[in-house]
C-alpha cells in the first residue's frame, strides 16, 4: 500500500476534455439533436492473449466439414436464434445481457503485431515497429489513451491493468501495452497480482500452458498486488518517497490537515487519501471477499482477476484491463479440444458469468461496458503441428468474435457474420478502430478529443466510429 500511495502523484487528465464535451453538446443542440449521454461510466476490457478460437466459442459452424467444424457442438442460448459453444453453458443462460460481433477483422496473423493492433485499436502498425519489444514509437494503448483522457473520480488512478503485464515465457515483453508515442508517463498502472513467472501461466492453478510441459509449479502466486512505480522514479527518489509514505501511514489524519494548510496539490492529497481510506484499500483485495462470491467467480486467476475488476470499477476506476491468460495461453495450436474443454473455457464461462451477475446485482451493469477479445481468431481448418499428438488451429487475423455486455449494449444482439467456414467476414465487417471507439465513447471521450505530444502536435484519439447497432 506504500507503493499504492505513490500512484496518486500521476494520473493527469487532458484539460480540454470538459470544453470539448460542452462544445459537442452545444453543436448537437444547434443541430436539433439532443446529445445522447453514454450509459457507461467504466469499462472492463478482458484480453484473451493467444487468440480465442471463434469456432470453439461464439461462432460455431455445425454444417461445415469435420476438418472445419471441429468436435464441439452448439447449444441454444436464452435468445432465440443465437447459439454458442456447449462448453459455455452459463453464458448461454445470460444472452440477454450480452452481444457478439462475429466479424471483427484485421490484417495480421503474428502474435506481437496482433497484440499491438488489438491493444491499441490501430490496424496499421507504426513505422519502425519491432515485434520483439515495446518502443517509444508504438501507438499508445487504449489503456494509455484512457489514462490520459479519463479524469480520476477519486484517489484511484483512472486506468488499471491486472493481474500482470503480458510477457512471453522467453521474457519478451509484448508491445502495444504502453504509452508509446504518448510517453511512458502515460503508461497505465499495472497491478502485479500474479507476477511474471515463466512456469506459471493461464487460469492457474487449474491450467498450465498447453498442459503438456509437466506438473504445475507449486505454489502458484496470486496476491494482494503491488503497483508499479511511476516512470522516472529512481532508487533515491523511491527511498525518499518510502520515507514520506511511512510518515503518511502513521499520521494520515494529521497530514490531511497539514496538506490543506500547506497547499499540497490534488495528487498528493490523492496519495494521502489512498492510504487513509480502508474502502479504497479493500478494492485491491479479493481474498477477503465473501466465500460464496469467490466460489461463484472461481478460485483461479480468471475469477480473482474479474472480481478485482468489479471491485475497482465500483470504487471508481474508469478502465480496467484484465489479461486472462499470459504467455499466449489461448494459442491453441495443439490439443485445442481438451485444452479448451477442460482448462480454458470453463473458468472463463464461470468468471465472466459471475461478473455479469455481480455487476447487475449491484446496479452497475448498465454503467459498466464489458469487452472481451483476443489478438486474433483461429484458422478455419484444423491441423497438426510437427510432433504434436493432438490437433489445433493456427493464428488468424481475418476474423474473430468479440464479446460485449453492459454499458448500454443491446443484449441478445449479433453484429456481423463470418462466412460458412468461419474464415472471413460475410457481412458487416468491423475493425479494431471501431472497437476502440466503442470503448472511448463509453468512457465519455468526445470524438473531437486529441492528445498532444512533447512538441505540442495534436493526435486524434478516435480512428474509427463506434460499432453501429451495438448500443440500445
Amino acid at each position: 500500500m506504500i507503493q499504492a500511495g505513490a500512484i496518486g502523484l500521476l494520473g493527469l487528465g487532458l484539460n480540454h476534455l470538459a470544453p470539448l464535451r460542452a462544445a459537442a453538446a452545444a453543436k448537437a443542440k444547434l443541430a436539433g439533436k439532443a446529445p445522447k449521454a453514454p450509459k457507461a461510466k467504466s469499462v472492463i476490457y478482458i484480453f484473451l492473449s493467444g487468440g480465442l478460437a471463434q469456432h470453439e466459442s461464439f461462432d460455431l459452424k455445425p454444417d461445415a466439414p469435420e476438418a472445419i467444424r471441429g468436435e464441439f457442438k452448439p447449444i441454444s442460448t436464452r435468445t432465440p436464434g443465437i447459439q454458442i459453444c456447449e462448453h459455455l453453458p452459463e453464458l448461454a443462460k445470460r444472452s440477454q445481457m450480452w452481444a457478439l460481433c462475429r466479424s471483427l477483422t484485421h490484417p495480421s496473423n503474428n502474435h506481437s503485431d496482433a497484440h499491438h493492433i488489438m491493444l491499441t485499436g490501430r490496424s496499421e502498425l507504426p513505422r519502425g515497429f519491432d515485434a520483439s519489444k515495446p518502443k517509444d514509437s508504438d501507438w499508445p494503448s487504449i489503456a494509455s489513451v484512457a489514462n490520459a483522457a479519463v479524469r480520476p473520480r477519486n484517489n484511484l488512478p483512472p486506468v488499471i491493468v491486472l493481474p500482470e503485464r503480458l510477457v512471453h515465457n522467453t521474457g519478451r515483453v509484448i508491445p502495444g501495452q504502453f504509452g508509446g508515442l504518448m510517453g511512458a508517463q502515460r503508461n497505465p498502472f499495472f497491478l502485479e497480482a500474479s507476477p511474471y513467472d515463466a512456469k506459471g501461466y493461464g487460469a492457474h492453478p487449474e491450467y498450465y500452458f498447453h498442459h503438456e510441459k509437466g506438473k504445475l509449479p507449486s505454489p502458484l502466486v496470486y496476491q494482494a498486488p503491488n503497483l508499479a512505480l511511476p516512470e522516472g522514479v529512481g532508487k533515491d527518489r523511491f527511498q525518499n518517497r518510502l520515507g514520506l509514505f511511512r510518515e503518511l501511514n502513521a499520521q494520515a489524519g494529521m497530514l490531511e490537515k497539514a496538506g490543506e494548510q500547506q497547499g499540497f496539490d490534488r495528487y498528493r492529497q490523492m496519495a494521502i487519501s489512498l492510504l487513509a481510506d480502508p474502502k479504497t484499500q479493500a478494492a485491491f483485495d479479493v481474498m477477503r471477499a465473501d466465500p460464496k462470491l469467490l466460489d461463484a467467480y472461481g478460485r483461479n486467476s480468471f475469477g480473482w482477476s474479474l472480481l478485482m475488476a468489479r471491485q475497482l470499477v465500483e470504487a471508481g476506476v474508469g478502465l480496467v484491463q484484465v489479461n486472462l491468460g499470459n504467455n499466449e495461453t489461448w494459442d491453441t495450436h495443439q490439443s485445442i479440444f481438451p485444452n479448451l474443454k477442460d482448462f480454458l473455457l470453463p473458468p472463463m464461462d464461470r468468471a465472466v458469468s459471475a461478473l455479469l451477475d455481480d455487476l447487475q446485482g449491484r446496479g452497475l451493469l448498465d454503467e459498466t461496458l464489458v469487452v472481451m477479445a483476443g489478438e486474433f481468431g483461429r484458422t478455419p481448418r484444423i491441423f497438426n503441428i510437427p510432433k504434436a499428438t493432438l490437433p489445433g488451429r493456427d493464428h488468424w487475423g481475418a476474423v474473430q468474435s468479440v464479446f460485449f455486455a453492459g454499458g448500454g449494449v443491446r443484449g441478445g444482439t449479433v453484429i456481423g457474420s463470418s462466412d460458412k467456414q468461419g474464415g472471413y467476414p460475410a457481412s458487416d465487417p468491423q475493425t479494431p478502430e471501431g472497437m476502440a471507439a466503442t470503448i472511448y465513447g463509453a468512457l465519455g471521450i468526445p470524438a473531437e478529443a486529441v492528445w498532444q505530444d512533447e512538441l505540442n502536435r495534436p493526435h486524434q484519439i478516435y480512428h474509427g466510429t463506434p460499432i453501429p447497432g451495438l448500443m440500445g
